[in-house]
């Protein structure tokens, strides 16, 4: 239990700039929470915070210790508490918004128990741009970003980093050349994609062939699983995450058209509001945190 009083004291000092108010934090003496965070240092072998006039600033030892403890020991004081509570303080609806692909085939197989907790949920395919707003004004408790959300009222954590594939039907992979695929080349072949942008190819494009696609999409739809059956028809070629893609690669439906050296990631999120979470808005957002080391 040393350990993690320690660590608890270390994040409280680390988020309030003082030793004091998270001593008072705390309900521990500041000699205490000093002595702690000395023998967190001592341990550690590195200085976690400068002291100045006002309090103490943190170390780039600090903020790397922070960014690797702070959710998992938030998650695990949640949990306790949440067990604390019992069941009955569970019961209610939270409310969910994301991209409905990403919800569909990782976020809503991982609520599966909800049910035995009587936790309702709801929902909410909101556009990108509207994630936000929709958190801070209350009707989303949490939200799947693409990016992450710099706010003050806002946190999150990162939540899974897709991988980015090309891919197209067998009829167009038999009429690429057998060489090494270049940009050039695929000029030729119809481009499908999610927004008239090109998001995810362009994301693509830049990563594998150091440029961006020259051509228009000769199919545009705000929808991945639209977007990967037109691929599946012979519609053309696109870039979609790989987990969404992977049955039709097993099966050949579809073709990995290239092959990377590194594959293009995008980094998922998962954002909530900083003030005060109820109970089972704590649970499903943990429960999802400790799901996503296995997706």
């Amino acid at each position: 239990m040393d350990n993690l009083n320690q660590l608890r004291t270390f994040l409280a000092v680390y988020q309030n700039n003082s030793i004091s108010k998270a001593a008072e934090q705390l309900h521990i003496t500041q000699p205490a929470a000093t002595k702690q965070l000395q023998q967190l240092e001592a341990r550690l072998a590195r200085q976690l915070f400068a002291r100045v006039a006002r309090g103490v600033l943190p170390t780039p030892a600090a903020h790397e210790l922070a960014r690797q403890v702070g959710v998992h020991l938030e998650a695990l004081d949640n949990v306790t508490n949440a067990m604390k509570l019992g069941t009955k303080n569970l019961t209610g609806t939270v409310f969910l918004g994301g991209p409905a692909e990403f919800i569909g085939e990782k976020i809503l197989p991982s609520l599966k128990a909800l049910p035995e907790q009587q936790i309702q949920i709801r929902v909410q395919l909101e556009q990108p741009e509207n994630l936000k707003s929709a958190l801070l004004a209350g009707t989303l408790d949490l939200a799947v970003f693409t990016v992450r959300r710099s706010d003050s009222k806002l946190e999150s954590a990162a939540l899974y980093q897709e991988e980015l594939v090309l891919v197209g039907s067998r009829f167009w992979a038999e009429r690429l050349p057998k060489q090494q695929i270049n940009a050039a080349m695929l000029e030729q072949v119809p481009l499908l994609a999610y927004a008239e942008d090109l998001p995810m190819l362009r994301r693509y494009w830049r990563k594998v062939f150091n440029t961006t696609p020259k051509v228009s999409a000769a199919l545009v739809i705000p929808d991945l699983h639209a977007l990967e059956h037109a691929v599946v028809a012979g519609y053309g070629i696109t870039v979609l995450p790989r987990y969404l893609v992977e049955k039709n690669l097993s099966t050949s439906a579809l073709v990995e058209l290239v092959i990377p050296n590194q594959a293009p990631t995008n980094q998922l999120y998962l954002g909530w509001r900083s003030n005060k979470l109820q109970a089972r808005v704590i649970f499903v957002r943990d429960t999802l945190l400790r799901a996503s080391s296995i997706w």
